[in-house]
């Protein structure tokens, strides 16, 4: 039941709470997404001395490092939150954060210190991906535990807000600045432009936050003696809580996190490297996408204060167990009709000796195949044309079949250099011009792309990541005891979203180059949403009229 005291507007000190928390939180992503937005620039700014391949995976272990690191940096400053405060502990994690973010912009390139500058690189990185992970749990214990008990939902989903507002405000600098200065300019010098000015945004965010107070939760439980004094060992080495952790991780974040990086990433990745749409017109859609959808964070924040956090949370999860291939399919036919039309009319397949089909992830394009089946999965791979695999006997050449043409494959093995480039590129003109003869474009045509249904279908997307995304911080916060907290929920938390999720795109990526269709990429999402929807509905409790300010 609402009370008297649940039903009052929000005071000018809670506000405060939210606003400071949301701030400092939407910086924190900013920080972590300029690097991703900006990874092939920092690649050749970086990893310039090493050869294409290896500065691409050096760029790419920077990227994921900041992602691995995370859990480790919930261990880290949730033990700190739960020992000495919530509020001192997230004022460390946005220096940590903003400092990092600040010495990227002035870190001298490869061809200034050379090895040196890709190591200290990653170190940044992985002081970011550790501050996040104390950041984010400490932000939503905070705010949760100055929320009056039946409005917790709607004022932690401010806090939900911010990864997208980060994303789209680190996007906004980035344009800005492009726009300004122009391209040239922009990879020589211009990219530090967004990564130095952060240190204003760290400023304002660590001035606000010092006027802080500590949570309401927090002080009782100081003030009666009992906070842990091993939140680690507390939260992970007795089974009740443990048990908990797990639950939430397989029954709520790992769901979670692949619908939130389905809806904001793999869209996006999907536009431009299946559908091939420029990347100007697919940024702008997915932004006015970002700007509809976000609102909806708080709206079902509300909504899971009144009917609850699970319905809405596993409501999410099973519309994209269910949707996400129509959803996907729509998707191809708005964004480039003729691709769509092409796929109808005249499919593609590969006939080979499956013996000789090696495995086909090769994110650098650095990897050289000699096989006729791998060569010819190279070549469709290279043009993002999906086919489907047919299984020859032994020994066979492996051919590519486009609508009724078929074209032989070659083995390179053996060939001499100046004869293996002679065929490839033989080879290569005879698919491309037998694909394009079939209808399949190079290209998206800009003046067919459908940008209402585009965004309309970028929009249910977005939609879905609100619905699993904007009641999570409460139900975590929710289902852990207060002096184990912000340690107890942050793991979980990070585990789902920095590995489940930040994983996709790579995992998504690896599928659909072993398997050839452009949509087996999101087997991955849906078997993950799949497990958390069965797991949630099963084995996670309710927990909107939890009290939470129970120590036990």
């Amino acid at each position: 039941m609402a009370t008297a005291i649940d039903n009052r507007p929000m005071s000018a000190e809670q506000k405060k709470v939210i606003f400071a928390s949301s701030l400092g939180t939407v910086f924190e992503w900013y920080d972590f997404y300029l690097y991703g937005s900006l990874a092939a620039i920092i690649a050749k700014q970086f990893f310039s001395g090493l050869d294409a391949g290896s500065a691409f995976i050096f760029a790419l272990l920077a990227f994921a490092a900041g992602f691995i690191v995370r859990p480790f940096g919930a261990l880290v400053f949730g033990r700190l939150g739960d020992m000495i405060g919530r509020k001192y502990t997230f004022l460390v994690t946005i220096v940590i954060m903003g400092l990092s973010t600040f010495i990227v912009g002035l870190l001298p390139s490869y061809a200034s210190i050379g090895v040196a500058a890709p190591v200290i690189l990653i170190a940044l990185r992985m002081l970011q991906g550790l501050a996040l992970g104390g950041e984010y749990g400490g932000a939503a214990v905070y705010v949760a535990e100055h929320a009056p008990q039946h409005k917790r939902g709607a004022y932690t989903s401010w806090i939900q807000t911010t990864a997208t507002l980060g994303l789209f405000l680190s996007l906004m600098v980035i344009l800005g600045v492009r726009t300004a200065i122009g391209e040239a300019a922009f990879a020589d010098w211009g990219w530090r432009v967004p990564f130095i000015v952060s240190i204003l945004l760290l400023a304002v965010s660590v001035y606000i936050r010092l006027s802080m107070n500590e949570s309401p939760a927090f002080q009782k439980m100081k003030a009666e003696g009992k906070t842990s004094k091993a939140p680690l060992s507390e939260s992970f080495g007795q089974w009740k809580n443990l048990k908990i952790v797990i639950l939430a991780l397989i029954g709520l974040t790992a769901g979670q996190a692949v619908v939130w990086y389905s809806g904001q990433f793999y869209a996006l990745f999907f536009l431009t490297q299946a559908l091939k749409v420029d990347g100007p017109t697919a940024n702008i859609l997915v932004a006015y996408s970002l700007i509809l959808g976000t609102p909806f964070f708080v709206v079902f924040g509300m909504l899971s204060d009144k009917i609850g956090r699970k319905p809405i949370i596993m409501a999410g999860c099973l519309l994209a167990v269910v949707t996400y291939f129509p959803v996907f399919g729509a998707l191809t036919k708005a964004a480039n009709p003729d691709l769509a039309a092409a796929q109808a009319k005249n499919k593609v397949t590969v006939t080979a000796d499956p013996n000789e089909c090696s495995f086909q992830f090769n994110p650098t394009g650095t990897v050289k195949f000699t096989s006729s089946c791998d060569i010819a999965k190279q070549v469709l791979a290279g043009a993002s044309v999906s086919y489907d695999n047919i299984a020859a006997p032994a020994g066979t050449v492996a051919s590519i079949k486009i609508g009724e043409t078929s074209i032989s494959s070659y083995a390179a093995k053996g060939l001499s250099a100046d004869d293996a480039k002679k065929k490839d590129a033989e080879f290569k003109k005879a698919v491309a011009d037998d694909l394009k003869a079939a209808g399949y474009p190079s290209k998206a045509d800009p003046a067919k792309v459908d940008k209402f249904k585009v965004t309309a279908i970028l929009f249910y997307l977005v939609l879905l990541v609100t619905m699993v995304y904007g009641p999570i911080a409460a139900m975590l916060v929710e289902l852990f005891p207060t002096r184990i907290r912000y340690t107890s929920m942050s793991l979980p938390y990070h585990i789902g979203n920095g590995w489940f999720g930040g994983l996709l795109p790579t995992t998504a990526f690896a599928i659909v180059a072993q398997t050839g269709n452009m949509y087996n990429g999101l087997w991955y999402p849906i078997i993950i949403a799949g497990m958390t929807f069965v797991v949630g509905m099963l084995f996670v409790r309710e927990t909107k009229d939890v009290d939470i300010y129970a120590h036990d």
